[in-house]
C-alpha cells in the first residue's frame, strides 16, 4: 500500500490511541509522544518504514498535508489564563494536519494524493 492508503487504513481500524480523525474528518491528528511509541516503535511490526517523528512527517508533506495551527483565545483573568495555559501545553503534543484530498466523508478523494 502506499503511504495515504496505509495512513486512511491506520485512521479506520480504531486499533490505535495516538492517531484519529480531528471532528469532522477534515484533519489527522497525532499524539505525537504517543505515536513515537505506540506506531513508530514497534519492533517487527512497523506500519510505516521509519521508526522517526520527523521522517514520518516528511511523508505527510511529501504527500501534500500541511500542519495546521491551533489558536487559542486567552482570557483576562489570570486564573483562567492559567488553567488554558496548561491546557494548551497538553494540547501541543497534539499536531494536526490537512490534505483537501483526505477526508474521512469522501474516502474517494485519497487515491488523488500523490507523492509530491
Amino acid at each position: 500500500l502506499r503511504f495515504p492508503q496505509k495512513l486512511w487504513k491506520m485512521l479506520e481500524s480504531g486499533k490505535f490511541q495516538s492517531i484519529w480523525w480531528s471532528e469532522g474528518g477534515k484533519c489527522v491528528a497525532i499524539n505525537k509522544e504517543l505515536f513515537e511509541v505506540e506506531v513508530l516503535g514497534r519492533e517487527g511490526q512497523q506500519v510505516f518504514h521509519t521508526q522517526k517523528i520527523k521522517s514520518f512527517t516528511r511523508q505527510l508533506n511529501a504527500y501534500g498535508f500541511t500542519k495546521m495551527q491551533q489558536n487559542f483565545q486567552r482570557s483576562a483573568s489570570l486564573p483562567e489564563f492559567l488553567a488554558e495555559e496548561a491546557a494548551a501545553s497538553a494540547h501541543s503534543q497534539i499536531l494536526y494536519y490537512y490534505n483537501p484530498s483526505f477526508n474521512r466523508a469522501h474516502p474517494w478523494l485519497s487515491e488523488t494524493c500523490k507523492r509530491r
